[in-house]
Parts: structure tokens; C-alpha cells; sequence
């Protein structure tokens, strides 16, 4: 299949169809919550989906917008391409939003349609839906509202449905969603992506993940919310590749749905990353005698191999014993099939991805952002440069702007802002996407993050200072679950610290000290204040994608913070 001849992502899913369905009834979607059923097959999908576009067309017109709030399943998936064959646009919405963020997108958005998986969603965004809106569930919740299950029910005897084409009046540039940014700061942004800004991206993608897939059946565990525009373009890449699905029951309880699912790939944010490094360091640092030793071993020698370092014969034995020993059985832990984690939607720590490569967990990480749709570069299995973030993909054009700013080009690009001009224009220059990070290339042509443009901390002395660079290196200790680094127009920088207990107060305070020796004197943490509350998407100081809203911080810790000073 040639991505850069497909019309749409619709076209694209149904292209697939034909090519798996002519061959075999292959295995497609299945969700770990539901020990029910079993896998839904492609053919299966296809029908449903059919079933449910020729349903939504009586209410949907061209563009009209239709929300979709639920969590991750296969209705999701079903739903998404159903809404976009009826010729509607897919508003995603995350489950963990604030009242006033659904208010505000749907006010903004105007939908024709909102569906919705089950009356705890409904009950989320109800009084905010007038009666020109109609509302759809997945799942049965009362005799008022049309429910998919009954609606495909409905149509379960009919052997062919009436018509089996697919909407073929959907091009390259026309708007397949709109996806709100959480932001750290303001209201959501409404993210205008083109269906050939999608399978642009997907056509990058194909190029990395081929190579991991082609000894092996394609098996994806699915957690990050489909409603990110990361996992959103994923089940896109998926599709593409004629992959099996799987959706994670809960992030709580994703390691042993790794045990189930036995992914070949799998894609994450650097704060899943982050506690994985925590959890195996713990339980390597509770090793003694020969097992210990082999486990440093392990580590030297994989980070040696991880950057094409030559090794003597006696090191190429060990490493060969860690590879039988160690490695294996990590990756035996995840299912025993892994070929990569892709990590993306933020920086991953240099520290963090040499140890996950080291102990045989090959971690490819990428750049991008919503307004990309969403991925711009990524790190190629076998050629891994983990302090960069690899090469642009190939379907979009990078360049670095005079004062740092990465720029970028392509079709992936979004259209722009849903209803802000002004906000669009700002970031938006001939073409070009002002994507806010600062970067450089490297001499290999891998694109490397060095700051965040917005994030900068200005201290006193007119020195910029990366709080996020400093966050992630306190919260390599164990100790620390979480951090927030503060000190614009300061003299010195201050942290919040989250912890379990004061009790380990000394000992933070220790590795702070050793921290701060690696550090520039503008950088050095010179006090803390320990707090054991978590930064959470629930209480308003995480967006959807684990990433800190710095102002809701601010606004409840500023006092205790200034009292440092």
C-alpha cells in the first residue's frame, strides 16, 4: 500500500480491510477490561463501522463536528473512522478533563453529535449539551438515548449491508479532527489535523517500525489515551501496518497486561519511562553477590553497545552471558516479544533511556507535537543516538531558526487553530510551524531538544534556566516522586518536593547536593520544601498528558515557595 497515493484515513482503513479480509478473518481489536469476548476481526470492525456511518449520516453533515468521550476500547476506534466515513469531523475529548474544559470545548466546537461510552461520561458533559445535540452511547444506558450496541443489534441478522463502498469524497487536505491541547496554562486549544497530515505521518512511521515487524505478527498494548494525539495517530500507524490490538484495562495494571498482550511495540510518555527506571533500579539495587555484579555488567556493557563502542573478546563473552542471564528475563517480564518502546509528548531523560537500551528494553525516542500531527522525528531501531531525538521523518522538513526555535514543514502541519486566528498566525509563518522548543541538528542529521522557549526560567542575573532539565534529573532518585523547580527573577533556584515522608528529607537533601556538583551554579537547587501530595490529572496540576501545569502549581505553592527565599 503506497500511503502518499491515499485519499483519506478512511480509505486507508478500508484499503486494509480488503488486503487482510481476502486472505483471512484476521484477529483485529480486543479490550483486557472485558474478559467476555474475544478478539473483534477485522471484518467485524469493517461491518460495524458501516452499520454506524450510515446512522450518524442522517444527523451528520460535511464537517459538522461530533465529540468522543470515552475511554480507551473498540468502539473508539469504530466510532472515530465511523464518524469521519458519515463525512463529520472527531472531536476527542480525555476522560480526566475539568468541568470547565468540557464547557468550554463544547461551546467552542458546536457539535452535531456527541458520543459518549457510558452514563459516567454522560454525566461529565449532560448539562452542557443543548437539545439540538444528539447524544450516543456505546453502551446501553436508557430507552432516550441510541446506543451503538443496540444499533449494530439492530442490524446483526442482515448478512451484507446495502452499501459496502466507503466515503470517497474525502481528500488529503480536508480536517479529520480537531484536538484540544490541555495546555499548562489558558483554555484548550482546538488543533485543526488534515486527514494528509495523518497519513504523512503514518508514511514516516512505516519506514521505523517495518524493520521491527518483519519477522514477527505486529502487536500493539494500547494505554495513552486515544483522545492524545499521539495514540491518536498511532491507531492510524496500526491500521497501516495490519497490526493486533490490544486495550489496556489501566495504567495501574499495565505490566500484567503486557503478560496477556505480549506486545512486539509499545508507546508511552517519559513519566511511564520514568517510574519503570525507578521500579527495575530498586529491585537491581536489592541484588547482592554475582547476580549484582552481573547486572553492572549488564548496564556498562549495554550502554558501551548502545553507542557502537568496541568491546575486547572478554567483554563480548560477558555481554553475551548478560544477553542470556539478564536481558532476557527483563524482557521475559514484558511479555517476552518487545522490539521497542517508542517514548513521546515530552523529553525523556539521557540517563533514563541509556539504562532501559542497557538491559535489552530497546526505547526509540521521538519528537513531536499536536500541531505536527504530531510526530516530527524519531530515533531508527539499530542507529539509536539517545541524547537526540533522530532524524525528521522523511514526509516533513526541519530547519533552526536564528535565535534556536526548531521550525517545522510538511503537510502534517496542522491547518490551524479551531476559531483563533491570531493564536494560529503566531505560530504559523509561510508555511512554517513555530513549534516554541529550541534545538539544534546534529552532524549526523539527528534533531536534538536543548529547551523549551515558553518554560525558561529568567533568574536575576539574566541567566535562562530549563526547569524541566533539573525536574527530571531530582526525580532519577527514588525518593522523589515528583518535582517542580521555581526561581524566575530570583537569585537561586527552589524546589517543590513530593515524597512519601520527611523522614527521607536528609537523605533527598544528600543526593540533591551530589546533583547540584554536575550542575552550573545557576542551575544548583539551594532549598527545597518537601510536600507528599502528588501533582495529579485530579486535582488539576497534570494535564491529561502527565505534563505539570506550572500555573495551578504556582497558584496553590507560590507562598510556601516564596518563604524559601
Amino acid at each position: 500500500m503506497e500511503l502518499s497515493k491515499i485519499n483519506s484515513l478512511v480509505e486507508l482503513f478500508f484499503s486494509k480491510c480488503e488486503e487482510i479480509n481476502s486472505v483471512s478473518d484476521k484477529p483485529f481489536l480486543k479490550w483486557l477490561k472485558d474478559y467476555r469476548s474475544d478478539f473483534i476481526t477485522w471484518k467485524q470492525v469493517e461491518i460495524n463501522i458501516q452499520i454506524l456511518s450510515e446512522y450518524l449520516k442522517k444527523n451528520l453533515s460535511k464537517g459538522d463536528r461530533c465529540i468522543l468521550l470515552s475511554e480507551n476500547r473498540p468502539e473508539w476506534l469504530i466510532s472515530d473512522i465511523a464518524i469521519m466515513n458519515a463525512g463529520g469531523v472527531t472531536v476527542p475529548l480525555f476522560t480526566t478533563y475539568s468541568e470547565k474544559d468540557y464547557e468550554y470545548i463544547i461551546n467552542d466546537c458546536k457539535p452535531k453529535i456527541c458520543i459518549v461510552s457510558n452514563n459516567i461520561q454522560l454525566k461529565k458533559i449532560d448539562k452542557f449539551i443543548s437539545e439540538e445535540i444528539k447524544v450516543l452511547s456505546i453502551e446501553n444506558i436508557n430507552n432516550q438515548i441510541d446506543s451503538i450496541e443496540s444499533i449494530l443489534e439492530r442490524f446483526s441478522e442482515k448478512k451484507t449491508l446495502d452499501h459496502l463502498s466507503f466515503n470517497q469524497n474525502i481528500e488529503r487536505k480536508d480536517l479529520a479532527c480537531i484536538i484540544y491541547t490541555s495546555g499548562t496554562t489558558g483554555d484548550p486549544k482546538g488543533v485543526m489535523l488534515s486527514h494528509g497530515g495523518i497519513l504523512s505521518n503514518c508514511e514516516g512511521a512505516e519506514d521505523i517500525l517495518n524493520s521491527l515487524v518483519k519477522d514477527s505478527e505486529p502487536i500493539f498494548l494500547t494505554w495513552l489515551p486515544l483522545s492524545h494525539s499521539y495514540e491518536h495517530a498511532v491507531q492510524f500507524v496500526q491500521i497501516t501496518l495490519g497490526a493486533k490490538i490490544y486495550y489496556a484495562e489501566s495504567l495501574e495494571k499495565l505490566l500484567s497486561n503486557m503478560s496477556v498482550a505480549k506486545p512486539t511495540i509499545m508507546t508511552a510518555v517519559p513519566r511511564f519511562y520514568q517510574n519503570l527506571y525507578n521500579k527495575i533500579s530498586m529491585n537491581f539495587s536489592n541484588q547482592t553477590g554475582l547476580k549484582k555484579k552481573l547486572i553492572s555488567s549488564t548496564i556498562l556493557l549495554g550502554i558501551k553497545d548502545l553507542n557502537n563502542e568496541n568491546m575486547s573478546f572478554k567483554e563480548k563473552i560477558i555481554n553475551f552471558l548478560c544477553e542470556k542471564l539478564v536481558r532476557r528475563k527483563v524482557k521475559n517480564q514484558f511479555g517476552g516479544n518487545l522490539k521497542a518502546f517508542v517514548s513521546g509528548g515530552g523529553a525523556l531523560d539521557q540517563k533514563i533511556g541509556e539504562f532501559l537500551n542497557s538491559i535489552g528494553l530497546q526505547t526509540l525516542q521521538g519528537y513531536g507535537l499536536t500541531e505536527a500531527s504530531p510526530v516530527v522525528s524519531c530515533n531508527i531501531p539499530g542507529k539509536i543516538k539517545i541524547e537526540t531525538v533522530g532524524p525528521p521523518f522523511k514526509t516533513n522538513k526541519v530547519k533552526i531558526a536564528e535565535d534556536g526555535e526548531i521550525l517545522v514543514k510538511g503537510e502534517n502541519v496542522m491547518l490551524g487553530y479551531w476559531n483563533k486566528k491570531k493564536e494560529t498566525d503566531e505560530v504559523l509563518k509561510n508555511s512554517w510551524l513555530y513549534t516554541g522548543d529550541i534545538g539544534e541538528i546534529t552532524k549526523e542529521g539527528n534533531l536534538k531538544i536543548t529547551d523549551r522557549k515558553k518554560e525558561i526560567i529568567v533568574n536575576s542575573g539574566g541567566d535562562n534556566i530549563s526547569p524541566s532539565k533539573i525536574e527530571n534529573l531530582l526525580c532519577l532518585d527514588e525518593k522523589i516522586k515528583q518535582s517542580f523547580v521555581y526561581g524566575d527573577k530570583k537569585t537561586y533556584l527552589v524546589a517543590l518536593i513530593v515524597s512519601d515522608s520527611e523522614k527521607s528529607k536528609k537523605e533527598i537533601e544528600l543526593y540533591i547536593n551530589n546533583l547540584n556538583e554536575s550542575l552550573s551554579i545557576v542551575e544548583r537547587v539551594k532549598k527545597i520544601k518537601l510536600i507528599n501530595e502528588e501533582f495529579t490529572i485530579e486535582n488539576g496540576m497534570l494535564t491529561p498528558t502527565l505534563k505539570l501545569k506550572r500555573k495551578k502549581i504556582l497558584e496553590k505553592y507560590k507562598q510556601d515557595l516564596e518563604k524559601l527565599y
